[in-house]
């Protein structure tokens, strides 16, 4: 007796489905593929309980014959390529010939098909991989594929499945993704009754970009043509803190695609700007000739393999350098329309000191310890104190951090006394250790960070009701994600409910947080959460939160400070553990000694 058999078909192909079909939104994933390639002008997706009960995909494409019908739903059967030498120069999505029968042998799978000029159509039913009917019918052009049940005959597949509204969240990105590479065809997507996506055929893709994520002025554009290769798109602005975390869509010739050089060489653009390796919204296209391109290295087609893996990263960091050169913030001056430091309705102390913009002043490190040296002069004649009782025993931090062996930071950081604002951004202070340099922004983001985050773990954050609410527009995939985290957010302090279509209705917003507000921290929230890891416990989806949370209601860059409220900050910052660095990881405090100033100075 032979150990070594055949697998019958119907195993073979539910093996097969393991690697092609991981969720519902792979299913859509594919069937979208085949009817992009079938030429469709527009494709509507219909999803129940997240795609779990239902998945239906419809297109105004070819169609298919009612030879071609049969010959789709066998494995290793496709139109898109015939010989070996076209594996070399693949311009279709789908190739391999495994979707549809591996899709069917885990469903129960209905295909309907008309050819553009035929009188009538086809009807093919498979259930768990074998055919039940198979019939003429009436049908508009194109083709309708349902796949009900999903797993249905995999029980221990389908349990691994998320929850609904985190499955619709998958679907709803897949189709945005897919409207974004893809701006001439129309797409719709529902979910039951309710319509997600409704985008129709757009004239170019930054009308198909509008009528995805609105006007985003804080994304720039990105064009560079360089070595028979294009790239273009959006990405993020340097801003004030740095490029945050944000969706990145990358198309390698209208393919979306996972690449570890890519990724490389969008984090290598953004390094000049950050400390922290970030993951900054982007959304690119890649031309690259089809044949310095290996597209069949996975099973669902989601990685590629450059024939220049060297050239591809260098054109596309190239071109994400030069377009956020172009887009880079300019440098924090005085607000137009703002009392000046000294005027009488300034409530900034007199003598808070700020650059002239044009000055042509080096601020480098001599250049800063002078304007410092300067106001400690202007402290003494003011009768500022500079110096302050000493704390307990203890070498204090440099960076105001934690010492080792030490519960307490308030007893190992010295009061601090504020002389002033550096371009009202930076708050100057002093004590008997020398001066110290405050990012008032990050120093005000830590306190609040610690804040939310001590409130979390004895209740819940105060809440503010609001009195008329507020209904928010948001992105579907933004919509989803909010709905499959409503106890986090409840904890935090929001309080909202489902409004129709991508709306939330918020009824109340955490008390520490200015209404108007909302929307901008709950996008913010959105991006978050969506970027944690599949297995990230409540915990971290909590502390994510109130990070995102410290960051919009602390003070800004540029906002003018009262000496109460710089005493307010300083005060609090010596209460706070860990206060070398926000919860971002960029640095609170810039430390000048009084030994280090006397040796600029030159006075040993």
């Amino acid at each position: 007796m032979t150990r070594i058999h055949r697998l019958p078909p119907e195993l073979a192909n539910q093996i097969a489905a393991g690697e092609v079909v991981e969720r519902p939104a792979s299913v859509v994933k594919e069937l979208v593929e085949n009817a992009l390639d079938a030429g469709a002008t527009r494709i509507s997706v219909v999803v129940e309980f997240g795609g779990k009960k239902l998945i239906s995909v419809e297109d105004d494409g070819m169609g298919m014959s009612a030879e071609d019908a049969h010959l789709a739903v066998e494995r290793h059967a496709t139109s898109k390529i015939r010989a070996a030498g076209d594996l070399a120069a693949i311009m279709t999505l789908g190739f391999r010939g495994e979707a549809l029968p591996s899709i069917a042998s885990v469903s129960k799978f209905r295909l309907r098909t008309r050819e553009r000029g035929a009188l009538s159509g086809t009807e093919i039913r498979i259930d768990a991989g074998v055919t039940v009917s198979d019939r003429e019918v009436g049908a508009p052009e194109g083709t309708l594929i349902e796949v009900s049940d999903l797993f249905y005959n995999l029980p221990a597949r389908r349990k691994f499945l998320k929850a609904d509204t985190a499955e619709a969240a998958q679907v709803s990105r897949l189709v945005t993704q897919m409207a974004l590479g893809y701006p001439e065809v129309g797409f719709t997507l529902k979910s039951k009754d309710r319509v997600l996506i409704e985008a129709p055929p757009a004239g170019s893709s930054e009308e198909r970009f509008y009528q995805i994520y609105g006007d985003r002025p804080d994304l720039v554009p990105v064009h560079k043509q360089a070595a028979g290769m294009s790239v273009t798109g959006f990405a993020a602005a340097l801003a004030e803190q740095g490029p945050v975390r944000g969706p990145q869509h990358v198309f390698v010739n209208r393919r979306l695609v996972k690449d570890r050089t890519i990724a490389h060489a969008i984090q290598q653009a953004y390094s000049v700007a950050t400390i922290k390796e970030r993951s900054p919204e982007v959304h690119l296209f890649l031309e690259v000739p089809p044949d310095r391109i290996d597209v069949n290295v996975h099973p669902t087609k989601a990685e590629v393999r450059f024939l220049d893996q060297g050239l591809v990263h260098e054109v596309l960091r190239r071109a994400l350098v030069d377009s956020l050169g172009q887009g880079s913030a300019p440098e924090l001056v005085f607000r137009p329309g703002m009392p000046a430091p000294g005027h009488p309705g300034s409530t900034a102390l007199p003598w808070s000191f700020e650059a002239p913009p044009s000055s042509g002043i080096d601020l480098g490190a001599f250049g800063i310890r002078a304007q410092v040296e300067g106001a400690l002069a202007h402290a003494v004649d003011h009768g500022i104190p500079t110096q302050w009782p000493t704390g307990q025993p203890g070498q204090p931090d440099p960076r105001m951090g934690l010492v080792a062996g030490h519960s307490t930071v308030s007893t190992l950081i010295k009061p601090m006394a504020p002389l002033g604002q550096f371009r009202n951004t930076f708050i100057i202070a002093v004590d008997d250790d020398g001066v110290a340099i405050i990012d008032q922004h990050v120093a005000h983001e830590r306190i609040l960070f610690e804040q939310i985050a001590e409130r979390l773990t004895t209740g819940r954050v105060e809440v503010q009701a609001l009195l008329t609410p507020v209904v928010l527009e948001l992105t579907s995939d933004e919509h989803q994600t909010l709905l499959s985290h409503v106890k986090e957010l409840t904890r935090v302090g929001f309080e909202f409910e489902d409004f129709g279509g991508n709306s939330l209705r918020i009824s109340a917003v955490p008390a520490l947080l200015d209404w108007n507000k909302c929307e901008a921290v709950l996008r913010a929230v959105a991006i978050d959460l969506d970027g944690l890891s599949p297995g990230a416990g409540v915990d971290v989806a909590l502390r994510q939160m109130a990070a995102t949370m410290a960051c919009h209601a602390a003070v800004k860059a540029n906002d003018l400070l009262t000496r109460e409220k710089m005493q307010y900050l300083l005060d609090e910052l010596r209460r706070t553990s860990h206060s070398s660095v926000c919860p971002h990881g960029r640095p609170v405090v810039l430390r000048l000694t009084r030994r280090e100033i006397e040796r600029n100075f030159e006075r040993t």
